[in-house]
């Protein structure tokens, strides 16, 4: 099932099973039959918490979420949900951090590949020379997500 959504950083896809979080994109623009889609209990609730994430209430997720990927992907979003609230980490950090220290490049491509932005914070992961880095969605949604909960 799939529903969209609009945010302040857009329209965002939210897909799932009925049991599982299986999404959640950024899509250009807003198809009219999926905001008005029926919205299973999961979907709902999903879209509930990041509301409270975005209006400043929610700083973790308690969702239950699946995500096809590799063992190292999975080893990476695992990770990416220790990132605290408000924090940022390097690629190189989050690569020791799972203990393959010369794989952030790796890393930083495992990231590209998460499909549960926010819920899974791929978004507080940066350069090491401080940068922002490449986030799927463009730096502007990357940045705002920062600032949001640099605020908080």
């Amino acid at each position: 099932m799939m529903v969209h959504w609009l945010s302040p950083v857009g329209c965002l896809a939210v897909r799932c099973s009925y049991t599982r979080l299986l999404g959640i994109s950024r899509v250009e623009a807003a198809d009219p039959a999926l905001l008005e889609a029926p919205v299973c209990e999961l979907a709902g609730e999903t879209i509930r918490q990041l509301g409270e994430y975005f209006e400043g209430r929610r700083r973790e997720f308690s969702l239950p979420v699946e995500q096809e990927g590799t063992a190292f992907e999975q080893s990476v979003w695992r990770e990416l949900c220790n990132v605290p609230y408000g924090s940022r980490i390097s690629y190189r950090e989050l690569a020791e951090r799972i203990g393959k220290p010369r794989a952030y490049r790796a890393v930083g491509n495992a990231n590209g590949r998460n499909r549960l932005c926010i819920i899974v914070p791929c978004h507080r992961i940066i350069r090491s020379d401080g940068a922002t880095g490449g986030y799927a969605y463009g730096p502007q949604m990357k940045e705002y997500l920062l600032e949001l909960e640099r605020k908080a």
